[in-house]
């Protein structure tokens, strides 16, 4: 009966061991690559060649940068009084004037024969006014004489009523007689009365009739008047002192009434006209604050009126100087501007930088704790200035960012900083 034999376990040989081993460090180095390499990849970054900036918590004031232009802020258009032909340019565009200095001269022929006509008028009607002045001197003449007729007839006729009255008393004349004489005399009484009152009317209504001549010859006076001033308005004179900017009159051109020829820009005072992204005009408005700088020295402006018109995506704002205004202006010249849009607010902020050209301000490279690495971080960015951006999501104050361009680091999860 045979016996059963023990087996003895085989020890594994050291070369065995070895290539288990190494398969396992070969295992690990591609678990190693798959988890850190593949999945996420790693740059070596210089820390010299980069901005890093710390999230803060600060005050916030958006504001735009803006071009203005300066220009004089009284302009004042040339318009045509009256309408003509232009016959003479006393001035050309680009000169300096004065107040009054006559700019174009205009001729308007059928304003000169209105004139005339009216002049022959008015002369006619001032003749007819002075004779019937005098026809009525002459008639106011005829009346008194009239009258002292009719009193002396009535004075006379008095005298011998008086008489015939004591004579009847003393029954020196009849009743018939005395009632003849009674009755002559009341009537030139009446008589008298009658031809006052007559007279009294007839004075009145030709009183009447020069006073109706004399208020046609005062209206005929103002509307000559008025005609001649045309005439002086035919001569186009500046309305201020200041530069003659624009001229348009050419000799011989005929330019209708209130029609624009010219431009006179007051050089004592000027605003300053910005164009503006029609994105932003439901946010400026009359009052809003903006600032430049100029020679070393900050100025101040404020908007004195938005122009609602859009013209190639743009729309014109003007704006008027706030307290000192920077010596030896010139028309044209271009200020840089920051145009305030809203009220100072706390936020939470991070410096604007390059790198929202690669990530459209989605995603930021943010430093851990250590400071020595730096992996994508998702955020959500707001208004912004043209030094900081607001952070809506994603960041906290004393977070580190790099916020330099991006544009070496291809599309890496991590940077390593060295």
């Amino acid at each position: 009966m045979g016996m059963d034999r023990q087996i003895e376990k085989k020890k594994w040989p050291p070369r065995k061991i070895a290539a288990v081993a190494g398969a396992a460090v070969f295992v690990l180095v591609v678990l190693y690559l798959l988890l850190f390499q593949f999945s996420g990849s790693t740059l070596n970054v210089d820390t010299e060649r980069i901005t890093v900036s710390t999230v803060a918590r600060g005050p916030f004031l958006e504001f735009i940068p803006q071009q203005g232009t300066v220009m004089p802020i009284m302009r004042y258009s040339l318009e045509t009084t009256e309408g003509g032909r232009v016959e003479k340019r006393f001035l050309e565009a680009g000169t300096m004037v004065k107040a009054g200095d006559p700019i174009v001269q205009l001729v308007n022929t059928n304003l000169l024969l209105d004139i005339m006509w009216r002049d022959t008028d008015f002369v006619q009607q001032s003749n007819a006014l002075r004779q019937t002045r005098l026809n009525m001197e002459q008639y106011r003449q005829g009346l008194r004489q009239e009258m002292n007729q009719v009193e002396n007839d009535l004075a006379k006729q008095k005298t011998t009523y008086e008489r015939y009255r004591k004579l009847h008393e003393n029954q020196l004349v009849s009743d018939l007689e005395f009632e003849r004489i009674r009755l002559d005399y009341e009537y030139q009484v009446r008589n008298r009365d009658i031809v006052a009152e007559s007279q009294k009317k007839e004075l009145e209504y030709r009183e009447e009739q020069i006073s109706s001549l004399e208020d046609q010859l005062r209206r005929m006076e103002a509307n000559l008047k008025t005609s001649k001033q045309k005439l002086d308005d035919l001569i186009i004179r500046a309305p201020i002192a200041g530069q003659l900017t624009l001229l348009d009159a050419e000799i011989g051109a005929f330019k209708n009434p209130g029609e624009n020829i010219g431009q006179i820009d007051d050089l004592n005072a000027y605003s300053v006209r910005a164009l503006i992204d029609e994105h932003y005009i439901t946010r400026v408005e009359a009052g809003l604050k903006g600032e430049f700088d100029l020679a070393g020295k900050g100025y101040d402006l404020k908007v004195r009126r938005v122009f609602p018109a859009v013209r190639d995506n743009r729309f014109e704002v003007d704006f008027d100087f706030v307290g000192e205004a920077p010596p030896d202006l010139r028309r044209g010249q271009t200020l840089h501007i920051r145009l305030q849009l809203g009220d100072v607010a706390e936020a939470v902020l991070l410096a604007r930088g390059g790198f929202w050209e690669a990530t459209g301000g989605n995603w930021v490279y943010k430093l851990d704790a250590s400071g020595k690495k730096a992996l994508k971080h998702p955020v959500r960015l707001g208004r912004y200035n043209p030094e900081v951006y607001e952070v809506l999501e994603g960041l906290e104050p004393g977070d580190k960012v790099i916020t330099s361009s991006y544009e070496s680091f291809g599309d890496m999860d991590r940077l390593v900083l060295k």
